[in-house]
């Protein structure tokens, strides 16, 4: 389920998709009647995760013996947004290096997950120093549709950024029937210079603007690595951007949960036909563990309750 279509214009940068999109948009949009005595509510929880998938010995941790221990402990979560998995190539121009995506989905139950992005090996005329591709993967209970995946138009490599396509991907999801949200999962531009910084300016601009075209009057999560930081004045103004021009909430913050140093964050947005409301917040550390004691990554795993109550929009088909 790979996102095929081309990217917006973001940024004077020359990609095109309005026109397309504001025929989905009119389409999901136009014939919004609602039937208010058939409201229906539940409730999930969710998972974003930087599984630290770069091949061993260029990890932040030991994929090759933590990916395995991470895949079953993926059913525990309702929505998993994965971060830093890649699918080994066949045949693998890689070796003996690998990548991991085979290994993680190997012992995960969920109906509904994405096709990872092939990675470019050098071949994207875009961002010729990238041998990775974005890395952004999604397992779900709830069926979604198309997968759309914008790359960051920029990268700065104090952080080995331009190694990888970076960006954000984004499915229309379907909690019921008639009952859609727009599900983003992100990996932000990293390190703290300023030629990064620069970039997170941009980059949360570009993600606000897509959001603007694709997500207008719908509700929304955000879930990723945002590499940025609350205790960063530069970043917290990025977040705020953020929060104030999309119309979404942290959602640890809305629970009274705030840490200046966590860069993994939830964000949300009800609409008018659905609400959705956080419930818990929890970094589940203990859970994702070696029996030795080692983290299974070296990023927390990020868990939020969700309950949602909606009612179904008659003629939408959400997928």
């Amino acid at each position: 389920m790979i996102g095929s279509r081309p990217a917006i214009a973001l940024q004077g940068r020359t990609l095109g998709l309005a026109v397309a999109l504001s025929g989905l948009i009119l389409a999901c949009s136009d014939s919004n009647d609602t039937d208010s005595s058939s409201v229906l509510s539940g409730e999930f929880l969710a998972l974003s995760y930087n599984v630290a998938g770069l091949p061993e010995g260029l990890s932040g941790s030991n994929p090759e013996t933590n990916t395995p221990l991470i895949s079953p402990l993926l059913n525990g979560y309702d929505l998993v947004l994965v971060q830093e998995d890649w699918l080994t190539p066949d045949p693998n121009l890689l070796a003996p290096l690998r990548v991991y995506h085979e290994l993680l989905e190997a012992d995960a139950e969920h109906p509904f997950r994405s096709d990872p992005e092939p990675i470019p090996l050098n071949s994207n005329p875009d961002r010729p120093s990238a041998i990775l591709s974005d890395g952004l993967n999604r397992f779900s209970q709830f069926p979604f549709g198309e997968v759309f995946r914008q790359h960051w138009a920029g990268c700065d490599n104090s952080s080995a950024d331009c190694l990888a396509t970076k960006g954000f991907s984004m499915a229309r999801t379907e909690l019921a029937p008639g009952v859609c949200v727009d599900v983003y999962n992100l990996h932000g531009e990293a390190g703290n210079n300023a030629g990064d910084q620069i970039l997170k300016d941009m980059n949360t601009r570009d993600l606000v603007a897509f959001m603007e075209v694709f997500s207008v009057g719908r509700a929304v999560i955000i879930g990723g690595d945002f590499n940025m930081r609350l205790g960063r004045s530069n970043e917290a103004a990025n977040l705020d951007f953020l929060t104030t021009e999309a119309g979404v909430s942290d959602a640890c913050i809305a629970q009274g949960v705030v840490d200046e140093d966590e860069i993994d964050k939830f964000f949300f947005r009800s609409n008018t036909t659905l609400t959705l409301t956080p419930t818990s917040c929890r970094f589940e550390s203990d859970i994702f563990v070696r029996s030795d004691g080692e983290p299974l990554s070296d990023h927390e795993p990020l868990a939020v309750g969700f309950a949602w109550s909606g009612v179904p929009v008659a003629g939408i088909d959400c997928l």
